[in-house]
């Protein structure tokens, strides 16, 4: 009887140890890979970087956010903040100055030709006499330079004062020709900086109304108005900026078209004077 009850007793103890033991492994076992896939997981997490977290596209979207937005965003909230209805204005004095310069660009750009082939063409059929074909070339080109030849050639048979007189007239009608548009292009040179002074002064009328407004003198109260003042003027002499250099090119083709046009005068005359010279 000792003896059954001994082990009874012994049994029970060993259930008793063995239970916690295994309730601890079965935590163990159900916790055990969860954390180690937390932890492989925040390892891999600090080996990368950024760009290869969220990816690139995402990255270069989250920085222009960052930044505000892109140029066109910036300017276009500098221009609502400038009062709309006035910058619009300077923005009409872009667009009317640009439309000028283009079409002065591509009138002058159409009226270049290779003057020296035209003149030595010319000279080969007044050489043979052949005054109508050298007027067939001058109307089939395009240009100035052809234009006073052909008014050149029709005088031909005159005295060379009427001959010469014949094609300085005519030069200056084609110079005022090239040159035409170009004063709408200094109105717009002049007015583009003129609004933004004027929006300047606009500007303080209204940071001094809103002084007298509050009654107090304040940075918040002056900024509103000083940054109308201040980019109104900023638009206004980019725009004139902008037109300038437009305009300076014209300018250039325009006094590259007229220098071409003087040398031509001078060889047509001597072409002119060389055929009554050995005319029968």
């Amino acid at each position: 009887m000792l003896r059954q009850r001994m082990a009874i007793v012994a049994v029970a103890g060993l259930m008793a140890l063995t239970q916690p033991v295994t309730a601890q492994q079965t935590d163990t076992a159900g916790t055990a890979p969860t954390e180690v896939v937390a932890a492989e997981s925040d390892s891999l997490a600090g080996d990368l970087t950024p760009e290869e977290l969220i990816g690139t596209d995402d990255m270069a979207a989250l920085d222009e956010m960052q930044a505000g937005g892109g140029l066109h965003i910036k300017l276009k909230q500098k221009f609502i903040e400038g009062s709309a209805g006035f910058m619009s204005l300077v923005a009409l004095c872009l667009v009317l100055g640009l439309a000028f310069c283009i079409e002065r660009i591509i009138y002058l750009t159409l009226s270049e030709i290779n003057a020296k082939r035209l003149l030595t063409d010319i000279e080969k059929r007044v050489q043979q006499d052949d005054i109508e074909g050298a007027k067939t070339i001058c109307r089939d080109t395009r240009g100035p330079v052809a234009s006073i030849c052909y008014q050149g050639l029709m005088h031909i048979h005159e005295p060379m004062d009427a001959v010469e007189r014949s094609i300085v007239s005519y030069g200056s009608v084609q110079t005022a020709k090239l040159e035409k548009g170009c004063s709408w292009i200094r109105l717009f040179i002049a007015i583009a900086p003129s609004l933004g002074f004027l929006g300047t002064v606009i500007g303080m009328v209204m940071a001094f109304d809103q002084i007298q407004e509050a009654g107090d003198i304040g940075p918040t109260i002056v900024a509103s108005g000083m940054k109308v003042a201040l980019i109104t003027t900023i638009f206004g002499i980019v725009v004139a900026l902008i037109l300038q250099v437009f305009y300076n090119y014209v300018l250039s083709k325009i006094e590259h078209l007229t220098s071409q046009m003087e040398e031509s005068d001078v060889t047509l005359l001597d072409i002119i004077t060389q055929y009554q010279l050995h005319r029968p």
